[in-house]
């Protein structure tokens, strides 16, 4: 008789258990539409906040491009080795340099370095013409334009360069941007049979065999790399930390800065 009535009792549950689950009013069925509101509620705090103000940022902008800052309720946002700052509210936006107030350290400028390094050492060498002594003691990375006047005594400088032992690795950034001479003049050095030899011919002023076009080239990838660091105009020079030179500087001078630099990285 009692194994009856468990059976009947194991039933009885049984049933109640399925007309709980048909009932659209039951608390605990997730149809009920409060259930429903509380689970989108809970969906929406649990949600990446970032994902809202990637709305407010250039197209291709991604989640991993926005990182928490140092300031509470403040995003930095990076492209490339360009940083600004976003509020989390997504109602301003910040374009300057944050700095520690009690280390007096540029912390904005120290993430640019470090982005620029990582992008410049992503290139591999044998995209880039290289002047080099045969012991260097610094190395620069020189977004170059073939048609820019100062680009072009740098270049006619790079035997003293050399010789107090600084290499040289250039990179192609045509101020004019795609479609110009100063873009083909570009190609045409990279697809010549010397290609270093041809740079100095070209920032020289000889003429160039414009039909001499290979494909492809590093061109536009160089240029592009250019402008995600923020170069503005050439010559602009990267040292081996990320530090940003821009503009031309005499050799001896050049080498004094880089000489300071060093010695600021080292402390």
């Amino acid at each position: 008789m009692l194994r009856y009535a468990a059976v009947f009792t194991l039933i009885l549950c049984a049933l109640l258990t399925e007309a709980r689950a048909a009932n659209p009013a039951n608390p605990a069925n997730p149809a009920n539409p409060a259930n429903a509101a509380n689970a989108a509620t809970a969906e929406q705090a649990t949600a990446d906040p970032r994902t809202a103000l990637l709305k407010l940022l250039p197209a291709g902008s991604k989640l991993d491009d926005l990182r928490p800052s140092p300031i509470a309720g403040i995003y930095e946002y990076r492209q490339g080795a360009e940083i600004s700052y976003l509020t989390a509210d997504g109602k301003y936006f910040i374009d300057g340099n944050l700095y520690d107030m009690k280390s007096r350290d540029n912390l904005t400028e120290a993430l640019r370095t470090h982005a620029r390094v990582a992008l410049i050492n992503a290139v591999p060498e044998s995209e880039m013409l290289i002047f080099s002594p045969a012991n260097p003691k610094y190395t620069i990375t020189v977004f170059t334009d073939v048609d820019c006047a100062y680009c072009r005594k740098l270049h006619s400088q790079m035997a003293e360069l050399n010789r107090l032992g600084i290499r040289v690795r250039y990179m192609f950034f045509p101020r004019t941007g795609p479609g110009t001479e100063s873009w083909k003049k570009a190609e045409v050095v990279w697809c010549s049979p010397n290609r270093n030899d041809a740079l100095t011919r070209a920032k020289a002023g000889a003429a160039l065999d414009m039909n001499k076009i290979c494909s492809p080239t590093p061109v536009k990838r160089e240029y592009e790399l250019g402008e995600s660091i923020g170069v503005r105009g050439t010559p602009a020079i990267v040292t081996e930390n990320g530090d940003y030179i821009a503009g031309y500087m005499e050799p001896r001078d050049l080498f004094d800065q880089l000489k300071e630099f060093q010695q600021v990285a080292k402390r």
